[in-house]
């Protein structure tokens, strides 16, 4: 398909009207729910780390994850003792179990000890490059000698190849600001069309559709190959088109 008719297409998807129920059933909605910045920041990250599933399990364990944090993250993280760890012993998700929560409480201590924000930890010399910047902070959140092996699976680099969803969709909620999809857009140094598409299986099955790909598995090759295509279309906001794709997954 050309990239006029695709434009087409994809732009009549975006300017549909957005039912107001959206964010609430979204887990957008849960950083939205925070208005200190680093709240908001943990809140996001964790939340897009956890998103697989059912929409609406991922936002009940992350209110409850919260909860357990007395809906004070940042404080929470910053003063906590070690008894009030063993709270956490019955909470998780999936696969992400209370040895990553530990590990997870860990590193942001550790970080916001000398950082104001997490957007720091995507730059590489003061710039930010997709491949580069994620594999840089993967490298960084994982420096601590007491980081889990078997936390690795739960916060993805390309350095291996993969699509980065999770990542991807962190710095869409972080980067850019759209009341339509929630996103917030409260970093300030990443441009709107330096971001990658957060590249799930329903965005997978509209992009071949439309015969933008024609890819059976998602990587981070793939997610660059749509994302460029994307950016064609749109040279400063490409990535508005997830939602777009992701909508007319859903209408086929």
């Amino acid at each position: 398909m050309d990239l006029v008719k695709l434009k087409t297409i994809l732009d009549a998807e975006y300017s549909k009207e957005l039912p107001i129920s959206f964010i609430e059933s979204d887990p957008v909605q849960i950083p939205r729910s925070f208005s200190l910045k680093q709240d908001i920041e943990i809140t996001a990250f964790w939340t897009a780390m956890l998103a697989w599933g059912q929409r609406k399990t991922i936002i009940d364990k992350s209110k409850a994850l919260f909860n357990l944090m007395d809906n004070a993250p940042y404080e929470f993280i910053m003063s906590h003792n070690p008894k009030d760890l063993e709270r956490f012993a019955q909470w998780k998700h999936r696969t992400f179990q209370y040895t990553d929560t530990l590990y997870f409480i860990h590193f942001f201590k550790e970080y916001y000890q000398n950082h104001d924000t997490l957007e720091a930890a995507f730059l590489v010399d003061g710039q930010f490059e997709a491949k580069m910047s994620i594999s840089q902070f993967h490298e960084l959140f994982f420096a601590s000698p007491l980081a889990p092996h078997r936390t690795k699976k739960h916060v993805a680099t390309p350095a291996r190849n993969s699509a980065c969803k999770r990542i991807n969709l962190f710095l869409k909620w972080m980067v850019r600001q759209d009341s339509k999809s929630g996103d917030m857009g409260i970093f300030n140094s990443i441009r709107t069309c330096q971001l990658k598409l957060p590249l799930d299986v329903h965005v997978l099955h509209s992009a071949k559709a439309l015969g933008m790909i024609h890819a059976e598995k998602t990587n981070w090759k793939l997610v660059e190959t749509l994302s460029n295509i994307l950016l064609d279309i749109d040279p400063n906001d490409p990535i508005k088109y997830d939602y777009s794709l992701f909508n007319l997954s859903k209408s086929r």
